[in-house]
């Protein structure tokens, strides 16, 4: 008891360390004339943490998340903020993946770590703009991420050993349709992987709301006009504003591929699952705040998502390169909190967190294919911030 308190007080004290850390923000070079812009014509930009020691050729590279815009409303909203726009952006810390501390962050400490500011609304693919609806919008999501993996490249990412994709939520979405993109960046890499956090948006068509679920999506393609930007592989088969659920995507990559997800995922189920009718809707905001205020249809349906999540990911197929932590806590996104990736309370299975699953299928030490299978409703695990 003694020994687990004196460790918990150490790590809190790594992190406060790393908090005084900020990395600065750096714009991408010429990127008025590259077009990698945000919606509102601001410069795209990322922050770096240079790579030190052994770590020095090492690559990661981190796709924000903050969901998605779909029409000219929701893109003018964003457009006069940090989602869409780099005009008032600032240094920041890094934590959890992206930590510099060892003791949270043992296998990625030292590496090259770019955290990459997420400004187009379309998850980092797409290249067009609007205009007839109020100030111009740039969505300009593949520019983005073409200038700043190339800038990289020439800051020396060309050289790399070891390298990451990684991304939280519409960054995790945007690693899986990045994930082979990257990979081509990097032909002479000893090692390419991606890891994609609470990325796996399901479509779950036997789940109360598939429609309004698929409606979402579709608008997003159509808005951002991104079917030329879907793989062909997904859009020869089916309408594209279904290629942007990753179960039509992942078994088409080529690059090795880690999920981390919970079958519960909080913004899944407080938003995706979200009754249409305002009579269905009773409770249920009470209900995704506070989970012991759930009524007994709120319960179910969420029972209901949690079956279609374990389902859909048997239904994807047992790629041998492809990695999963798959758990039930109510939460969304793990990777930047240092508390969720690696700590005293994380979220474990067969005892091991997150940290230790994604450094173990990394760097091949063993096969990682976690899935809590018998937990019948979310459990209440660290606290987590919203989407």
């Amino acid at each position: 008891m003694a020994s687990g308190l004196l460790l918990a007080f150490f790590l809190l004290i790594a992190q406060l360390i790393t908090l005084k850390c900020e990395v600065p923000f750096t714009f991408v070079a010429d990127a008025i004339a590259k077009r990698a812009v945000c919606i509102d014509g601001s410069q795209a930009g990322y922050h770096h943490d240079l790579g030190s020691g052994n770590g020095v050729n090492n690559w990661m590279i981190y796709l924000m998340g903050g969901g998605w815009c779909n029409n000219g409303l929701t893109c003018q909203r964003r457009r006069k903020g940090a989602l869409g726009s780099t005009k008032n952006i600032k240094p920041t810390n890094f934590g959890g993946i992206l930590s510099s501390n060892r003791g949270i962050n043992p296998d990625f400490y030292n590496w090259n770590r770019v955290h990459v500011h997420y400004c187009d609304g379309s998850s980092f693919i797409g290249d067009t703009s609007v205009t007839n609806l109020g100030p111009h919008l740039q969505l300009r999501g593949s520019r983005i991420f073409s200038a700043i993996i190339n800038e990289l490249l020439e800051k020396g990412m060309k050289s790399a050993k070891n390298a990451l994709l990684v991304g939280g939520s519409a960054g995790g979405l945007a690693t899986i349709l990045n994930c082979d993109r990257f990979r081509a960046s990097l032909p002479n890499a000893t090692r390419t992987k991606c890891v994609s956090d609470a990325g796996f948006f399901i479509r779950a068509t036997k789940v109360s709301y598939a429609g309004q679920r698929e409606t979402r999506f579709n608008s997003i393609v159509r808005f951002h006009n991104l079917t030329n930007f879907l793989p062909k592989s997904c859009t020869s088969r089916m309408k594209s504003g279904l290629c942007l659920f990753p179960e039509n995507l992942v078994e088409d990559i080529q690059t090795p591929l880690f999920l981390i997800n919970s079958v519960y995922d909080r913004v899944q189920i407080g938003r995706n699952l979200k009754p249409e009718k305002l009579r269905d809707a009773e409770g249920w905001k009470s209900c995704t705040r506070d989970l012991s205020k759930c009524r007994s249809p709120h319960r179910k349906l969420i029972q209901d998502f949690g079956t279609a999540f374990r389902e859909t990911l048997m239904n994807i197929g047992d790629n041998p390169s492809r990695g999963l932590f798959i758990n039930a806590c109510y939460a969304h996104t793990y990777m930047e909190s240092s508390e969720f990736w690696n700590s005293i309370g994380s979220p474990k299975l067969e005892n091991k967190t997150i940290s230790g699953a994604v450094g173990d299928w990394y760097f091949d030490r063993s096969i990682v294919k976690l899935i809590d299978t018998s937990t019948d409703f979310p459990m209440n695990c660290l606290p987590q911030k919203s989407f």
